[in-house]
């Protein structure tokens, strides 16, 4: 990455026009308090975690979603979203330097796809809103749960009473607080992306706020159907071009797709980007 690329990366991030959009990888450094052992977050070790430890069949191994729905299917869901709530929610890790690096700049706007708290940890004593992904809700239109962050916490609210003003966290994948709510099984990934494409799963605010933004992909790569076709109606209405994403070593077909979408390809890992210097817009 050149200097001047990289200059105008953190600028943008710091004025906004710029989103960072989070991956899996952005925890690869993140290891439990208690014993040492690295946070499940990409879908293989999700798998192993979900199944006790052990691998499942190559069939299920081949995506996290297949491998939920099948435990979903055999224990029921709630076997699925504990596993969440005990691994994302009541298990202490220790920081994510990208989390750390990130809250010093604490963008307006802001992606993640993990299901994790680093993110609303760094957000912690500042207002802004949180927008959670749901699925297969009975009652609702929506796919998302809306909350506002101020003195006593989070509340939820209606999205006509949203302060557009305030910084925004969107968990499309869900998180254990305020209250967990997870898009994790084949199920849910096909309501909610169905709801996705139909425009039900993202506040009209932010439909408006996100136009013309252009997005930092880190952490992700782009070789799964779920995850890209998440992705790609989240940017949706994106500037040009749409974004940039940190792929290092990227292979054909994840070319292929960062062309059809308007993302240029950095080849170099987001820790280039973050680096050990301060800081600076």
């Amino acid at each position: 990455m050149t200097p001047e690329l990289r200059q105008k990366l953190l600028a943008g991030l710091h004025d906004g026009s710029i989103v960072p959009y989070l991956g899996c990888g952005v925890l690869r450094d993140v290891v439990a308090v208690e014993g040492g052992q690295p946070i499940p977050a990409d879908s293989d070790s999700l798998i192993i975690a979900l199944n006790g430890g052990k691998p499942m069949s190559p069939k299920l191994m081949y995506e996290f979603p297949r491998a939920a729905m099948n435990v979903e299917l055999k224990r029921g869901r709630s076997a699925v979203e504990k596993f969440l709530t005990r691994t994302y929610g009541q298990t202490a890790w220790t920081r994510a330097r990208l989390h750390d690096w990130l809250k010093e700049i604490r963008p307006p706007y802001v992606v993640d796809i993990n299901r994790d708290t680093q993110l609303q940890d760094s957000y912690a004593g500042v207002p802004h809103l949180l927008i959670m992904g749901i699925a297969r809700m009975g009652g609702t239109d929506y796919r998302f749960k809306l909350y506002e962050y101020g003195a006593e916490g989070y509340r939820e609210i209606a999205p006509e009473a949203v302060n557009p003003a305030l910084p925004i966290l969107f968990k499309p994948m869900g998180s254990p607080v305020p209250k967990p709510s997870y898009i994790a099984s084949d199920a849910d990934y096909v309501d909610y992306i169905t709801e996705l494409m139909g425009g039900f799963s993202i506040p009209g605010f932010l439909k408006e706020r996100r136009v013309g933004k252009q997005y930092l992909l880190m952490g992700l790569r782009l070789n799964r159907d779920t995850e890209r076709m998440v992705m790609a109606d989240i940017i949706y209405s994106a500037g040009s071009p749409a974004g940039w994403v940190m792929l290092p070593e990227p292979n054909d077909k994840e070319r292929r797709f960062c062309k059809k979408l308007g993302l240029e390809v950095v080849e170099a890992d987001w820790s280039e980007l973050v680096g050990e210097v301060p800081v600076t817009a």
